[in-house]
C-alpha cells in the first residue's frame, strides 16, 4: 500500500489532468484546481487534506453535464481520498 503521500501525489496528478482538460466544463476544472491547492497545502496533515478535497469533489461529483470518462476519474479520486488514514 502506497504512503499516504504518496496518495495525495497521485491524487493531484489526477486533479491536474482533469483541470488541462478543456473537454470538461469550465466549474468542474475550476473545482479540479482548488481541490489541488487544498492538496497541496503543507501546513495541513494528509488526512485533514483528503478530508477537506473531499468535500470540494463531492459538490462536482454528481454535476449531469460531467462527461462519463471524468465521471470515472472523480470516483477513482474519491475512493483514493478515501483510502488516506486520518492520522
Amino acid at each position: 500500500m502506497a504512503s499516504p503521500e504518496e496518495m495525495i501525489k497521485q491524487c493531484v496528478m489526477m486533479l491536474q489532468a482533469i483541470s488541462e482538460d478543456s473537454t470538461i466544463p469550465r466549474n468542474i476544472r475550476r473545482v479540479a484546481d482548488e481541490t489541488k491547492t487544498v492538496l497541496l497545502d503543507e501546513k495541513k496533515t494528509t488526512g485533514l487534506r483528503a478530508a477537506d478535497a473531499l468535500s470540494l469533489i463531492d459538490e462536482i461529483s454528481n454535476d449531469p453535464n460531467m462527461p462519463v470518462y471524468a465521471r470515472t476519474s472523480i470516483w477513482q479520486l474519491v475512493s483514493t481520498l478515501e483510502a488516506v488514514p486520518l492520522d
